[in-house]
């Protein structure tokens, strides 16, 4: 199951310090960790061959013995994104608007807070010295201890709602279920669609189905089974190789 934490705030004001910070933690405590970044701006590699292929192109790769880089034209959402991952935790730098997982809200002033916290903040952090007191935990992006104690709410808070807002799980969209969870009055099985009765995986990954698509589904792969000879109520498993 997908695992996610964003960590958001105002320009300059330590995110990528603390997803840095968090991911060298997190790797050390033996966790897989990928990251994923919003830009506000164009992605360019500076004098390199790469840039001249996007001038033309609007999907290139670059490989190297150690590394790949995929660069796609045109504006892709954060699920397609997740799907192209595989990590153990994701953490999410921006995309505060997203209402699908918990974040730490990094903060360079008190009144920011206002306008940052949407009812999934787990807590604050910030590079300065806390000098104010909140309802919830204040982290020093600066202190090793404070870092501790952050990744420690990532291993045991983070979580990824799949944005399906199919309305399953009695509220009205995936934002409703996160606030809920985030509060500890929910969990995360408490989402119909990460565990629907019919599961489908492409690639070893699971494809995430609301519950009306799964009976779908379900219905129509026991209709076409049913005729055939030899086949008994249970379990089933298809596979199929894409060519």
């Amino acid at each position: 199951m997908m695992r996610a934490i964003g960590i958001v705030g105002y320009k300059k004001s330590g995110k990528t310090t603390l997803l840095l910070k968090l991911a060298k933690e997190l790797i050390g405590r033996g966790y897989q960790v990928a990251a994923i970044k919003h830009i506000s701006g164009d992605i360019d590699i500076a004098n390199s061959d790469t840039t001249k292929y996007k001038e033309y192109l609007s999907q290139v790769a670059a490989i190297t013995t150690k590394e790949s880089i995929l660069y796609l034209e045109g504006k892709s959402n954060l699920e397609e994104i997740l799907k192209f991952l595989d990590a153990d935790i994701i953490l999410i730098e921006g995309f505060k608007n997203e209402k699908t997982f918990p974040k730490i809200v990094c903060l360079r002033k008190e009144n920011e807070k206002t306008e940052l916290f949407d009812g999934l903040q787990l807590g604050t952090a910030s590079v300065f010295p806390p000098n104010t007191s909140y309802d919830f935990s204040t982290f020093n992006i600066l202190k090793i201890e404070d870092i501790k104690k952050m990744t420690d709410l990532v291993i045991e808070k983070s979580f990824k709602l799949p944005n399906l807002n199919c309305g399953a799980c009695g509220h009205q969209d995936c934002y409703g279920l996160a606030q809920e969870i985030v509060k500890g009055n929910r969990t995360i099985d408490d989402c119909p669609s990460l565990e629907p009765s019919t599961l489908v995986k492409v690639n070893g990954k699971i494809i995430s189905m609301n519950p009306f698509i799964a009976k779908i589904v379900k219905n129509t792969i026991i209709g076409l089974l049913s005729t055939l000879k030899g086949f008994t109520k249970g379990d089933i498993e298809i596979k199929i190789k894409q060519k």
